[in-house]
């Protein structure tokens, strides 16, 4: 019998339509493999491998171009009326300088997104998309509801320094003003005569910050001054980390969550003011659901067999021969030696500790439920 012919990787095919950023160049000469699309851009997913620039990323420091991170900018009279309706965490408390986390529903309570609001000003807010089209969400209900207010996506390229010697690094070209930048807050700091939004922020659980750039053409310069800085701290190419980010709970939208979901089942009911007078789209459906209980839970998965491949769908969890669930991200994690996954499981299985089945493209495998983020064994 004649052996299967191996067939080459699918090629992406980047054309004017997929936006390239401020920093593809240096990306590109970096040595960047591989590329997901986000928000109409490209988004690097790996450098070395998976696995080397999850070590790298724990143990030193990496520049991330992460400008698929669009932002949609809401100004005007009602824009802090626009931003309330759109989310069901409480702005009022969100301070000038501020970042917050800040789940966006619609009608039925489902997640269109979750991005990261900055308040800018009184009546001015970015919202940091994950990926998903809350562009036309927000000028949609903007225009239905003749409000005095601009929604539209800023020319804004977020650069993140990520990592234990991202501080040092960004100290370095920033000066000591970012040592008083503290956790989800941020400053106005200059690199070469112009003021940037700088924030301690970040899709990592390696500490870090993100870098705000508003003038595209300063990228490269930007991109070169934080690596010839960040030569004697090991400074590398980077991106968001599937084997960190599982490990640290960090939901990936369009992936473990979506629109068939609820912040209340993707744990995030500490962002949401259920109790409160505030008016926000979605609030009936979601206190509907507190009430009657939430039907299914994420939690964190480990399981055993060989290094699990790439997931390319969700795979089905069991639990007594019953289907409870399914495993949306999942990686092999050398730090806990073992594969582990994220999952939204019925709520009556996620108690740390069960067991489960988890059907892989390799086989069923045996595992049990566990919290997140995942215990990870210190360095």
């Amino acid at each position: 019998m004649n052996a299967m012919p191996s067939i080459a990787p699918p090629a992406l095919a980047i054309s004017p339509r997929l936006r390239r950023t401020p920093f593809s160049a240096r990306v590109e000469a970096a040595g960047v493999r591989g590329y997901t699309i986000y928000n109409r851009m490209l988004l690097p997913t790996v450098f070395r491998t998976t696995e080397d620039d999850y070590w790298h990323l724990r143990e030193h420091v990496q520049l991330w171009d992460v400008s698929a991170e669009r932002q949609v900018e809401i100004v005007g009279p009602d824009a802090s009326r626009l931003a309330q309706l759109l989310t069901p965490r409480n702005l009022s408390k969100i301070a000038i300088g501020q970042c917050a986390y800040a789940p966006i529903t619609d009608g039925g309570g489902g997640m269109l997104n979750d991005p990261v609001l900055l308040r800018l000003g009184p009546e001015r807010f970015w919202l940091s998309l994950a990926d998903s089209d809350l562009l036309l969400w927000a000028k949609g209900l903007a225009f239905g509801m003749g409000l005095s207010v601009d929604v539209f996506e800023a020319d804004v390229h977020p650069l993140a320094v990520q990592g234990p010697k991202a501080e040092t690094l960004m100290a370095r070209v920033f000066g000591e003003a970012v040592h008083a930048i503290r956790f989800f807050r941020f400053a106005r700091l200059s690199f070469q005569g112009h003021s940037m939004v700088i924030a301690r922020s970040g899709w990592s659980k390696q500490g870090g910050f993100e870098i705000y750039l508003d003038r595209p053409e300063l990228g490269h310069a930007l991109w070169d001054a934080l690596w010839e800085a960040g030569r004697d701290l090991s400074v590398g190419p980077g991106c968001p980390n599937l084997i960190e980010r599982i490990e640290g709970g960090l939901l990936s939208y369009g992936n473990d969550m979506t629109r068939e979901h609820t912040p209340l089942e993707c744990g995030l009911e500490r962002f949401c003011s259920l109790d409160s007078d505030i008016q926000f789209i979605g609030r009936d459906a979601l206190r509907r659901q507190r009430t009657r209980g939430v039907p299914r839970l994420v939690c964190g998965v480990a399981f055993g067999g060989e290094p699990c491949p790439p997931l390319t769908e969700r795979w089905t969890v069991e639990a007594e021969g019953k289907r409870i669930g399914s495993v949306s991200s999942a990686a092999y994690s050398p730090a806990i030696d073992c594969n582990i996954g994220i999952a939204m499981l019925a709520t009556d299985a996620t108690t740390p500790g069960t067991s489960v089945s988890v059907v892989t493209p390799l086989g069923q495998v045996e595992g049990e439920v566990r919290d997140l983020p995942f215990a990870v064994p210190p360095l």
